[in-house]
């Protein structure tokens, strides 16, 4: 039986729950797809995550190369695509791991009526979450909307469980053999899907993934005391890996609970977070283009382009927000205190539109996830499930000293304050720094700004 398994944000070869179903089932061929309907929207044609992408099907494709196989790649609609490969090649099933995006539903749902209609079986799986939406219910068997009993569930089903995390063994073995394999990478798809090579700070691939999280192995039970501290080696640096899928979910897992010390527990709780959006966003697709919260539509945000582009440029007057802006314009790399920071900063401070931000990061951050994106700006803006209250607003001065204290952060990526010391790196004055901006906003005027900004919630 002759089987295609179809990757998507799960590049690699191990722990795979889709592709270790298709290799049980017999000879499997694996495919991507590099989908113009998403492709089309990116701008930036020196777009980082397509040299990330292309570094991981460099990678997988030399690992099927010495079992005498060759991963196939096409450019186009998927939907198209797919049956059109299935008839080709004779496939009488696709395989491919769940994705709870609203328009990957769409698609997937596409493919599968046009398999059908092929006499082709096409079959999703459970992969990029250890708990689907439908596993981690209220007792009245609703959805949670709240983190923390969430999480107090989760855990409490996986304490019943026994703490187990299967591993899905891939047995190479069965992938289609061809007889004179040509590695396909060495045709220029970079040509082909109209983008640039532009080598991001991170190497993608299972390899690099692993070995950081071998490495972190070492400072995770340190994790709850450093991770909030941008100078500070104190995180995994694996959010792009988890993101693309060069790591399981069970990978993961199985790293923390090896430990247990407060560290492995708070960077489980992480997981469980990124599990969280993702139940969210499969369960109330309404929040990729709106509030979670519909009451927080009708806030009417005053701040314009001017505000909108200091901030993205790194240009506010304000220096751990403008650090934290160009780190992630140079690299598409940011802290995730620094997202929460410049998030608050933008909508609660600035005035903006939280979905002006929201955008922004999608266009940069290498390790972009809708579910995870949206949930964070919308926990900045307090529109979202289990949200900051609307009178929480990050003061990007005490922030600055409190996790920025030496300033190290800042004289990396603002060099007009590098000569900067104590307290006048958080709080620049024009004398000690001409060549740096002065403040955009005064921040306690717009405190205030925002609260009246937020009233029309309040009343409702």
């Amino acid at each position: 039986m002759s089987n295609l398994c179809w990757i998507r944000r799960d590049l690699r070869l191990h722990d795979h729950a889709a592709l270790a179903k298709a290799l049980s089932q017999g000879e499997t061929t694996i495919v991507f797809i590099f989908d113009k309907f998403i492709l089309d929207k990116l701008t930036d044609k020196h777009d980082r995550r397509l040299t990330f992408i292309y570094e991981s099907l460099r990678e997988i494709e030399s690992e099927v190369q010495k079992k005498g196989s060759s991963i196939l790649i096409r450019y186009g609609d998927p939907v198209d695509e797919i049956p059109k490969l299935s008839q080709e090649l004779k496939i009488k099933n696709v395989y491919c791991n769940r994705d709870y995006e609203p328009y990957a539903k769409e698609r997937d749902s596409k493919v599968a009526n046009k398999l059908a209609s092929l006499g082709v079986n096409f079959e999703q799986f459970k992969d990029s979450v250890f708990f689907e939406k439908n596993e981690v219910l209220t007792l009245q068997g609703g959805i949670y909307k709240v983190f923390t009993p969430y999480k107090n569930k989760w855990l409490e089903i996986f304490e019943k469980s026994g703490k187990t995390v299967s591993d899905f063994e891939c047995h190479l073995k069965n992938l289609r053999k061809f007889s004179n394999p040509k590695n396909i990478l060495d045709h220029d798809w970079y040509k082909d899907i109209g983008f640039i090579e532009t080598p991001p700070p991170l190497t993608g691939g299972s390899k690099k993934a692993l070995k950081l999280l071998k490495d972190f192995d070492s400072k995770i039970d340190f994790y709850e005391e450093k991770r909030n501290f941008p100078s500070l080696p104190g995180t995994s640096n694996l959010s792009v890996y988890i993101r693309h899928g060069n790591l399981s979910v069970r990978d993961l897992i199985r790293a923390a609970i090896s430990h247990r010390s407060e560290g492995a527990k708070t960077w489980l709780s992480e997981i469980i977070w990124r599990d969280f959006y993702q139940m969210i966003l499969d369960s109330f697709p309404h929040v990729a283009k709106g509030s979670f919260k519909k009451d927080y539509d009708k806030v009417k945000y005053s701040g314009g382009e001017k505000e909108f582009n200091a901030w993205r440029e790194g240009k506010t007057g304000y220096p751990i927000v403008d650090a934290a802006m160009r780190h992630l314009n140079q690299t598409g790399m940011m802290h995730n205190r620094l997202r929460m920071i410049v998030a608050s900063f933008l909508c609660k401070t600035l005035l903006v539109d939280w979905r002006k931000g929201e955008q922004y990061f999608a266009e940069k951050l290498l390790d972009f996830d809708l579910a995870a994106n949206n949930g964070g700006w919308q926990w900045s803006s307090s529109s979202g499930c289990d949200a900051q209250p609307y009178f929480r607003i990050f003061n990007p001065y005490s922030q600055s000293e409190k996790f920025d204290p030496k300033g190290e952060f800042i004289r990396q990526w603002v060099p007009e304050l590098s000569h900067l010391n104590g307290k006048d790196i958080h709080h620049p004055s024009p004398l000690l720094a001409p060549e740096y901006p002065g403040p955009i906003v005064n921040y306690e005027a717009n405190r205030k700004r925002c609260l009246d900004m937020y009233a029309v919630v309040k009343s409702t």
